[in-house]
């Protein structure tokens, strides 16, 4: 962590420019792979054989609280992955920002405390 006022505002603007960066990318979900059997009455899948897949999802909470989700297609699989894991760097990133704001409100805070006795 930064000690100095000044390393906290060079720790706050780097972390502002990745923020900006992770936000043009980041996808809010959670992704899980499914196995599944086809309308198919004869394949394989319904006779004990594999079934098909892996198929990969996204879900997640919606504004009202419910959570949804869709299938990603085979071509949007890696754009997805690398959104999905922006947006957990961006959470990261942003609850250390809140922590360096929190510091910088208590220490002028208590500065101005200082101050005001004096």
């Amino acid at each position: 962590m930064p000690t100095t006022k000044k390393e906290v505002v060079n720790t706050r603007l780097q972390l502002l420019r990745q923020i900006r960066q992770l936000a043009q990318w980041a996808i809010y979900g959670s992704l899980s792979e499914t196995y599944r059997r086809c309308g198919n009455p004869n394949c394989r899948c319904h006779h004990g054989g594999p079934k098909h897949g892996p198929h990969l999802y996204i879900s997640y909470r919606g504004k009202n609280g419910k959570t949804t989700g869709y299938y990603v297609p085979h071509h949007a699989q890696a754009q997805i992955r690398q959104g999905v894991e922006a947006w957990a760097q961006l959470q990261d990133r942003l609850r250390d920002l809140a922590l360096l704001n929190k510091d910088l409100v208590l220490d002028n805070k208590r500065l101005l405390t200082e101050t005001a006795e004096k």
